[in-house]
């Protein structure tokens, strides 16, 4: 058995011990690619480009898994203020993956959604989203909810701007109907890396009572094992959920 392997089945015999340390749904917000590139001497773009290496290792590993639900913030509505070259490589990395990873998200099983606003994406990832969206609809292993142009703040105003429109009562159950993706479960845990404590418009109302789990590791060095061992972490918290 090779050392991944061990570190796999190291991970996921304690969680047969008690399904209910299982989080249900976990949030990755993947910071530091910029960071790791300037590290490393390179471009800032490199950075990006050795992320979404990592990106990919990592769904494949959490697919592997009990969990059943990851949300990944790809890009924020903040992100657009960087500058016009990163913002053109960020999207030409997201345009040239999405359609390409199809027989990848269709061999482990993974169904794919996304969250935020289609309305400053170019037509071709819009396309490419709502094509990927059907060819994987039937996939049951994991839903993965890419954030792709997403705020928070924008999400729930969408939400209350739809209910505004359907003349419905504002309440907490028709807020959560009306969210950009409201089969999706509440949010048990958000992992962020590069060291950063703060939840940057990620998920607001979805993560209210989310255990946090934060590490100085950037994300291109960000590893199955890194992964394995926040969810050990998770497994130790005691949640009250205000209780």
């Amino acid at each position: 058995m090779d050392s991944s392997a061990r570190k796999r089945k190291k991970f996921w015999r304690f969680k047969t011990l008690n399904s209910s340390i299982t989080p249900n749904h976990v949030g990755i917000i993947m910071d530091g690619n910029g960071r790791w590139a300037e590290r490393n001497g390179l471009h800032r773009t490199k950075g990006h480009a050795s992320g979404l290496k990592v990106t990919k290792a990592i769904v494949a590993h959490v697919a592997r898994s009990p969990i059943q639900n990851l949300s990944l913030y790809t890009f924020s509505t903040e992100n657009w203020t960087r500058t016009q070259e990163e913002v053109g490589a960020l999207m030409d990395l997201i345009a040239t993956h999405l359609k390409a990873q199809i027989p990848f998200y269709n061999d482990y099983g993974i169904r794919i959604v996304h969250s935020g606003s289609k309305l400053r994406l170019t037509h071709r990832i819009t396309d490419d989203l709502a094509q990927i969206e059907e060819m994987t609809a039937n996939n049951r292993h994991l839903t993965l909810n890419l954030l792709i142009d997403y705020s928070s703040q924008e999400e729930i105003t969408r939400a209350m701007q739809r209910l505004i429109e359907q003349h419905l009562p504002i309440t907490q159950e028709n807020i959560e109907r009306n969210l950009d993706q409201p089969s999706l479960p509440k949010i048990d845990c958000v992992i962020r890396t590069a060291g950063e404590k703060r939840l940057s418009n990620f998920m607001l109302w979805q993560s209210a009572y989310a255990e946090f789990i934060y590490t100085d590791t950037l994300w291109p060095d960000f590893t199955a094992l890194d992964f394995d061992q926040a969810m050990e972490e998770y497994s130790h918290r005691h949640r009250t959920f205000g209780g």
